[in-house]
This record gives structure tokens, sequence and C-alpha cells, in this order.
């Protein structure tokens, strides 16, 4: 089964999505990493709008969540959830709010 990731608004209209899913077909184990450099290399435009160019960490008011918990912060090659790397749950990618 294919992984399932959800782009905010942003990322799709810059990839030029008409849908916010996208299925890419992933190595198990699934990791972030896996995932992000599958995303990249399908929709290169994306390259450093997700993660750091050099240091290939989170960009800053994006956040990911998977199976209802936020793996924002954890290693980039750390597992994600069996039921992302099955494709029964999508692998969020959230663009953060702020203000106030």
């Amino acid at each position: 089964m294919p992984v399932r990731v959800e782009l905010p608004y942003h990322l799709r209209l810059l990839a030029q999505l008409a849908s916010r899913d996208v299925e890419l077909e992933i190595a198990s184990p699934v990791t972030l990493t896996l995932v992000l450099d599958a995303l990249e290399a399908r929709y290169p435009m994306l390259r450093g709008t997700i993660r750091d160019h050099g240091l290939q960490k989170r960009r800053p008011f994006l956040r990911f969540y998977a199976c209802e918990q936020d793996f924002s912060n954890h290693p980039f090659d750390e597992p994600l959830p069996p039921e992302v790397a099955a494709g029964t749950e999508p692998l969020l990618i959230i663009g953060g709010l702020a203000g106030g």
C-alpha cells in the first residue's frame, strides 16, 4: 500500500496539486526522512519548503502528525506508526498558525 501524505494548501499550490493527498511508495520501515525524500523527488519544487536545504531540519511553522500524534520533534529516522506505513492513516503536514 502506498503511504498517504496530506499537504497544506500553500504546498499543494506550489506543487500544482488538485488533491490534498499524495500517495508515495516507500520502502519499509517508513520514516519521515524517507517520506520527505520521496515527496521532494516527485515534486522538486517542494525542496527547501518543508525542511532546510543544508541541515534537513523541519521548517518553522510546519508540523507533522500521524495517528493523532505530533511527530514534529521526533527524530526523522524514527519509524512512523504501522497505520501510516499501511496507508490506512495519512501523514499530515500542517502549516502552523501564529498571531493573536
